[in-house]
């Protein structure tokens, strides 16, 4: 599909600079400059409403537009916008002369249709898109509006090329003797659950620490504590049981007997 010429409105500057260029801004209007097709450079004021509604409605910067200047109409494209940070309106335009024959290299932007007939998306699968404008050179008179790729059929894994779709009559990508790649369809990424055999394992582990822990007690045992343990049933032995009555003394031997 071939783009339809627009029309914009524009009046001739008489001062240049940037004191031109604020005098501009401060009556409610863009200050801008047409130059190329063998002609001067020529400094332009813009209706800053109209070109804020044009540059808001997109491809701005790859639509050819009829330029109304004092009565004199003339076909052009633009080739770069400044705008205000803070404001988002803007500032300054350059505008390029084009011929209907001349070739002109823009960006035409991608599209996709029949996304629901994708096996790949179906399945959770996304879309990832690698380039959403292609930069071709084309005749002035006929840029393409947009490039449209079929997913019909496409399944996770698969690329969409730029051989995917046949290019209109003398339109030609810069990027020669590759077919590129256009967008792919990638797998929706899962986080992995553990598994039976992790906890089998984790399961081990903990088994394995307590047999260590089991071994390490046996090893101090045998090093000090058993020493300890039998001088305390020594002490037990020696002690009286309880209830039992302490034994008579005995007698001392009667010397004085014969």
């Amino acid at each position: 599909m071939v783009q339809q010429v627009s029309e914009i409105k524009a009046t001739q500057r008489r001062r240049a600079g940037k004191g031109g260029a604020r005098c501009i801004r401060r009556e409610g209007a863009v200050p801008g400059i047409v130059y190329g097709g063998g002609k001067e450079p020529e400094a332009i004021a813009l209706d800053q409403r109209e070109l804020t509604l044009l540059v808001a409605r997109g491809k701005f910067l790859s639509t050819v537009f009829e330029l109304s200047l004092d009565g004199s109409k003339l076909q052009v494209i633009p080739r770069e916008v400044q705008v205000d940070p803070v404001k988002d309106t803007p500032l300054h335009v350059d505008l390029q002369r084009v011929t209907p024959t001349a070739r002109i290299r823009v960006n035409v932007p991608v599209r996709f249709a029949n996304e629901a007939l994708s096996p790949g998306l179906k399945r959770g699968g996304v879309l990832n898109v690698v380039r959403h404008e292609i930069e071709v050179t084309c005749p002035a008179n006929a840029i393409p509006d947009y490039f449209e790729f079929n997913l019909e059929g496409l399944d996770i894994g698969r690329s969409v090329h730029i051989s995917a779709i046949t290019l209109p009559e003398g339109v030609r990508t810069t990027i020669i003797n590759r077919d590129f790649t256009v967008a792919t369809i990638a797998g929706h990424k899962i986080e992995e659950e553990p598994t039976a055999a992790g906890e089998g394992a984790a399961a081990e582990g903990a088994v394995a620490a307590e047999g260590e822990e089991a071994a390490a007690v046996a090893v101090e045992t045998a090093e000090g504590k058993a020493p300890a343990g039998k001088e305390a049933a020594k002490e037990a032995a020696g002690k009286p049981a309880a209830g039992a009555r302490p034994a008579a003394a005995a007698k001392p031997a009667d010397r004085g007997k014969k």
